[in-house]
């Protein structure tokens, strides 16, 4: 089941090349106590800030809502906008937005792209955090004031 789904991953990320289709996603900063809530994927080896593509007809705080449910099981009760970042990446063309919730309930369920979740503490994160979610760690750490540009 892991090497099917690994395949049908790079799969999508070849016509993605092939169609260079615009899209747009969210991510979502969950804080408690100093930690951050991560998500590594069943088909990638790094760990993630929650998130994923909006859908057809989706506003970004449904999009985000679902997103942290399907993936951490998580019911937000507070929302905030973080940034706004652009990523052209491995032939990508994609617009991602980020929010940030300090007060949510996790229901310990998460859906079958997940292979793990975990706090982490901001000073003792995984060595093997994506590029784009270890910038934007960064920038809530430090507090920086200008939160859009490149993912």
């Amino acid at each position: 089941m892991n090497l099917f789904i690994k395949l049908l991953y790079q799969a999508s990320k070849f016509i993605l090349i092939l169609l260079k289709p615009l899209t747009n996603g969210v991510r979502l900063l969950l804080v408690r106590e100093d930690q951050i809530l991560l998500v590594k994927h069943m088909y990638e080896d790094k760990w993630y800030l929650p998130g994923g593509l909006v859908e057809r007809g989706e506003t970004l705080d449904e999009a985000v809502r679902r997103e942290a449910m399907e993936e951490v099981g998580a019911s937000l009760n507070d929302l905030q906008l973080f940034g706004a970042y652009s990523n052209f990446r491995e032939h990508q063309n994609d617009h991602v937005i980020v929010f940030i919730s300090h007060d949510f309930s996790l229901n310990g369920i998460s859906d079958h792209e997940i292979e793990k979740t975990a706090f982490f503490s901001f000073d003792s994160l995984p060595e093997n955090v994506s590029e784009g979610s270890s910038n934007r760690i960064k920038e809530y750490v430090s507090n920086e004031r200008i939160r859009f540009g490149n993912w």
